[in-house]
């Protein structure tokens, strides 16, 4: 029998076991159209493996299947983690979490039959009204004085998919030992143990007594309200991309001070088939677009774009020549620290007990900022949660004055303990109107960046392989990198490799060290004599492996930035070449 055949034979076994009483008819009738199918793909797509809760919890296409979003994984989650939470914490009086969800398809109704679950276990609920931003979420698990809490999102991908977030009581996404817990309780659960049959008693709906409080603490965040006062009516566009956002980042800027706030109209519609889009990611200029030619259409200053669950912001602003550019998330990450760390000077309240935070994979330029700020900046994995336990160790030590990542999230304060486009929204405004009243675009500030700091140009490059043929693929890639290292990138000698699997560094004589992280991770890194970074790690979350490339160049003046923009495109492809990709 070849490999394909007995494939196909196993997940028709594993298929009949979803046509039983314990599933629903309409699931039944999904799983009975699969195997009727003579084309057998999609039924092996959604049956070859188990949709695996991992550490960053459940992100899946929707359907009917053992690995896929539906309400039998959603509720073996749910139940995996009710039944973690009642046996570490036993002893804890009135065990209660948040559910909170976005605007996708179905994640209504997953986030209720979650409530139901927990609250069937004897777990007291508070259910968000309506859809709310993550980082609401993380805030309320604080607020309410939870032990944990979840949020059905699927982030910026496609509208096929959705997923499940779960954190813990310190409001970031659960890490160790939790996680490995938490994925030990739900890999034992059954259909036949999943409580269904909710106890109303203990759920609570909250909306706007949540929002008001964490309202008031973004406002926190504004560094320079007479900056803002003096430019209020700077005119900024803003999309939520049909997502969360529309519920509170309209309503934040206005308490931040901003008076002329345009909207998208068509993106302001709640949707989780996102009708404007191909995809609902500030990362693909696509889905600026439309907010873009609005800025054109009421000369606006600034646009601002969030992902669906609006933990993620992107932005774009005229450049000198008038043309309107998107800023990626390296370098709002870094106008956001440089702001911070430049009034924190100005106004004296730099103390030298002050550290910022970045993942591995995000621009060596902020390093080099904070360096010459005297503040410290630690390295952590990519995904907020690696940030939020930097900030979890250093309570009550250090001031965390912000952290963030290459993939357009930013956390500029520790009252949430995730990213967070509220704030992020906010407060890029801020820094617009603090350029403004220095007599800059938000477009000269960045060039000032580069001229004071060095140039620095980063390429994020993902390769797409789906299914489970695709999954084999991305391990051989990783395998063959790992096993053959380059020797030389783009005509420049590699003088050290770090491989976070290992936790082991070499340096350019054969020196091997390790590596001080919390735990392995399947990432490679790469750095050249020129100061070329290059990083490559499989997404946890997607089908993909993701290549971050960064070269540095000089950058004397502001007219310099498109010569040492076209020097660095250049010198990117020529590290794809080496690269092989």
């Amino acid at each position: 029998m070849d490999n394909n055949q007995e494939i196909i034979e196993q997940v028709i076994a594993k298929a009949k076991t979803w046509l039983t009483p314990d599933y629903d008819a309409e699931t039944q009738a999904e799983v009975q159209r699969m195997l009727d199918s003579e084309d057998k793909n999609e039924l092996i797509n959604s049956f070859y493996k188990d949709l695996e809760f991992g550490t960053g919890g459940l992100r899946g296409i929707m359907g009917a299947g053992s690995n896929r979003m539906n309400i039998y994984t959603v509720g073996a989650a749910t139940q995996g983690l009710a039944n973690y939470l009642n046996k570490v914490c036993k002893t804890t009086k009135g065990l209660s979490v948040i559910v909170g969800h976005d605007c996708r398809n179905n994640s209504r109704k997953f986030a209720k039959i979650s409530a139901a679950i927990f609250s069937a276990n004897g777990i007291k609920v508070y259910l968000f009204e309506n859809l709310r931003p993550t980082p609401e979420v993380s805030f309320a698990i604080r607020h309410l004085g939870c032990q944990s809490g979840i949020i059905l999102t699927a982030s910026h991908n496609p509208k096929e998919y959705n997923g499940y977030k779960a954190y813990w009581e310190d409001g970031a996404q659960v890490l160790a030992p939790h996680d490995k817990g938490i994925i030990d309780e739900v890999n034992k659960i059954k259909v036949a143990d999943i409580k269904f049959k909710g106890n109303d008693a203990l759920i609570e709906i909250i909306g706007e007594n949540v929002d008001k409080v964490f309202l008031d603490k973004v406002k926190t965040v504004s560094i320079a309200p007479d900056v803002i006062q003096r430019h209020h009516d700077m005119k900024i566009v803003y999309t939520p991309l049909h997502g969360t956002g529309i519920t509170l980042i309209p309503r934040a800027l206005k308490m931040w001070g901003f008076t002329h706030i345009i909207d998208v109209p068509e993106q302001d519609v709640i949707s989780g088939d996102f009708p404007t889009v191909k995809s609902p990611n500030p990362e693909e200029p696509a889905a600026l677009s439309m907010a873009i030619e609005r800025a054109k259409a009421t000369d606006a200053e600034l646009v601002m774009a969030s992902d669906p669950d609006a933990d993620r912001v992107g932005i774009a602003c005229k450049n000198d020549k008038g043309e309107w550019v998107l800023i990626n998330g390296n370098q709002t990450c870094m106008m956001y620290l440089y702001y911070i760390l430049t009034q924190y000077k100005a106004l004296g309240k730099i103390t030298g007990n002050e550290f910022c935070v970045k993942t591995i994979v995000t621009t060596e330029l902020i390093k080099k900022i904070a360096d010459k700020n005297n503040i410290e900046m630690l390295d952590c994995y990519t995904g907020f949660k690696w940030i939020a336990r930097e900030i979890r160790l250093l309570e009550g030590k250090k001031k965390y004055i912000g952290g963030g990542e290459e993939s357009y999230g930013f956390l500029a304060e520790d009252f949430v303990r995730d990213k967070d486009a509220v704030s992020a929204c906010c407060l890029i405004a801020e820094i617009a109107a603090w350029a403004k009243d220095n007599g800059k675009t938000l477009f000269q500030l960045l060039q000032d960046i580069y001229v004071e700091y060095g140039f620095s140009k980063e390429k994020g490059i993902s390769v797409v392989k789906p299914g489970r043929i695709g999954a084999e693929q991305i391990q051989q890639m990783m395998t063959n990198y790992r096993n053959n290292p380059p020797k030389e990138i783009a005509g420049s000698k590699v003088v050290l490799r770090k491989d976070f699997l290992t936790l082991k560094q070499t340096d350019a004589n054969g020196k091997v060290s390790d590596l001080v992280m919390p735990e392995t991770s399947n990432v490679l890194q790469y750095f050249t004599e020129d100061g070329t970074k290059v990083s490559i790690r499989p997404s946890g979350t997607e089908p993909k492996i993701k290549f971050y490339i960064e070269v540095k160049g000089e950058m004397e003046c502001r007219h310099c930035y498109d010569g040492a923009n076209a020097e660095a495109e250049d010198k990117i492809k020529d590290v794809t070449v080496s690269l092989g990709i």
